[in-house]
């Protein structure tokens, strides 16, 4: 059995100040037993102004918040799974990498995720999102082994693509993380039962931290996120739930659980090839 910490954050546009936050959490979730802590997505800087990120994010190896979550994982002898960080890359664009970092409990990078999905969508009249226009989608996806089981490391709007997860569980992943800052009108109204939808297809618990509040910006639009942070175990059951505020939420995870579901439920075996639909003419 291993306890897992889901930090839910109010994160701001300020890296420096997102370092204080998390040093914060850390000890919490610490002094609570976890021995993995997971950050929601855009732990280091939340912004809906181009040129303010273009001022503030670094590369990953000279990023604030990696440094502290390193120095902090070292320091309490637990991982971090750092939801994601917004880096600078070098790209020809200038388009920053949206950055999910697991970090073993020495400091060191186990392994990296960049996100594949981007969220280009149009939610309603008043709020609209392009992640792409200042994102590059990452190309790979990423297990990578951590206290709690074989990690599938996805980002937010992965969440809407099923495929991505069962590819993760049938090459296998035990344990998926859906680090978030999710949309308070689709979060409403979708998170939760995506959550639990994959946790269900694919017999793996679900950790998903998530971003909450309105966060506080100094340039741009104001952002708001969803919040309610959520772990889900492999047959569906909501184990850990939180609301709108920050905080912390725990959540113990048993590897039984995986092998009972999968025995009781083998759909992870039972694909068969099938021929795509003919279009109509």
């Amino acid at each position: 059995m291993t306890r897992v910490a889901l930090v839910q954050l109010c994160a701001t546009d300020d890296p420096g100040r997102n370092a204080e936050l998390l040093r914060d959490a850390a000890g919490a979730a610490v002094a609570g037993g976890a021995r993995l802590i997971a950050t929601p997505e855009v732990t280091n800087c939340i912004s809906g102004s181009r040129s303010h990120q273009s001022a503030v994010l670094r590369p990953e190896d000279e990023d604030i918040v990696v440094a502290e979550a390193r120095a902090l994982a070292a320091r309490h002898g637990v991982e971090i799974l750092l939801g994601s960080v917004a880096v600078t890359t070098g790209d020809a664009d200038g388009r920053f990498a949206n950055r999910s970092i697991l970090i073993d409990d020495r400091g060191g990078i186990v392994a990296r995720y960049d996100k594949i999905h981007m969220f280009d969508v149009e939610i309603d009249a008043t709020e609209t999102y392009r992640e792409s226009s200042a994102y590059r989608p990452g190309e790979r996806a990423v297990l990578a082994p951590s206290v709690a089981g074989l990690l599938g490391m996805t980002i937010c709007y992965d969440l809407r693509f099923p495929h991505l997860y069962r590819a993760l569980a049938q090459a296998g992943a035990m344990v998926l993380s859906v680090p978030a800052a999710f949309s308070p009108v689709t979060g409403a109204s979708h998170w939760e039962v995506l959550l639990r939808a994959r946790a269900i297809e694919t017999g793996c618990y679900v950790i998903a931290p998530a971003q909450c509040g309105t966060h506080p910006t100094t340039r741009g639009r104001v952002r708001r996120s969803y919040g309610h942070s959520l772990a889900v175990a492999p047959w569906g059951e909501v184990i850990a739930r939180m609301g709108d505020a920050p905080g912390i939420a725990f959540a113990e995870i048993d590897l039984e659980a995986v092998a009972d579901a999968r025995r009781r439920v083998p759909s992870l075996a039972g694909d068969r090839r099938f021929s795509p639909p003919e279009g109509l003419s």
